[in-house]
């Protein structure tokens, strides 16, 4: 532990499994305070346990990004606690059913972008309202490899993934004088439970994924966590408005 995050309170959505999971573990190795958001709430408990077994401190909080109400109760805990929120993880999200674009249901096509765009867009809204009243803070959105390239049959979640790029770049332009700063990590294929549920569906994506990338492997959760650390970290203050890669050179071709 180097405690580069030393009583930071840092919130992370999605924070019950993949690299919401590692990005919690991670913060809290920094002497970060964390806030644990999820719908899974067996899972978020987990990894409070997890993290105070190994002597940091977290709490959970039930929240569904995608509903106002939920966002707005996710903030006012988090302040009502600690009374200011330092760090915010905007990691919920999910990639729907593979299909083509003609394909793809609306069902579908609403359920990520609720999730993915409105959820993001939700967490920021009321994360930098709560930031200028405090003087600051730092946001970083996960997005995705696919929110710089295509995404053969998940159009939508690569539009989605996209759009939270557009997000981060734009918010960050408005509230550079305010003393936040806000950058979107995109990770390619990572070890994660989403990535198992899709090798279920087709069995040789794993295998052509890692076929494609120059690394010839899957990221691991922990890499990206690593990324998140250092953009909440003072170690990268000059830095605002990024997309940082952890893609094993996948977008680099």
């Amino acid at each position: 532990m180097n405690n580069t995050l030393r009583e930071k309170v840092a919130l992370v959505t999605g924070g019950a499994s993949g690299i919401g999971h590692a990005t919690a573990l991670a913060l809290a190795a920094e002497g970060a305070y964390v806030v644990v958001a999820d719908v899974d709430e067996a899972g978020g408990q987990a990894v409070v346990a997890e993290i105070g077994d190994l002597g940091g401190q977290a709490f959970f909080q039930y929240s569904d990004v995608s509903q106002a109400a939920d966002v707005v109760a996710l903030i006012e805990a988090i302040v009502g606690r600690y009374g200011r929120i330092d760090c915010a993880v905007n990691n919920a999200g999910i990639e729907g059913l593979p299909a083509r674009t003609a394909d793809t249901s609306e069902a579908d096509f609403d359920r990520i972008m609720a999730i993915n765009v409105k959820g993001v867009w939700l967490c920021m809204k009321h994360e930098i309202q709560r930031m200028i009243t405090q003087g600051g803070g730092v946001i970083v959105n996960i997005a995705s490899v696919a929110g710089l390239v295509g995404a053969h049959s998940l159009p939508v979640y690569a539009a989605s993934k996209h759009a939270v790029v557009g997000l981060t770049k734009s918010a960050a332009l408005e509230y550079a004088r305010k003393n936040i700063r806000i950058n979107a990590v995109c990770p390619s294929v990572v070890r994660t439970p989403m990535v198992e549920r899709a090798v279920e569906i087709m069995p040789q994506f794993a295998e052509a994924t890692i076929k494609g990338n120059p690394s010839r492997r899957l990221g691991e959760p922990e890499e990206v966590a690593a990324a998140v650390v250092w953009l909440c970290s003072d170690a990268s203050s000059f830095t605002n408005g990024a997309t940082v890669t952890v893609d094993g050179g996948f977008t680099a071709q």
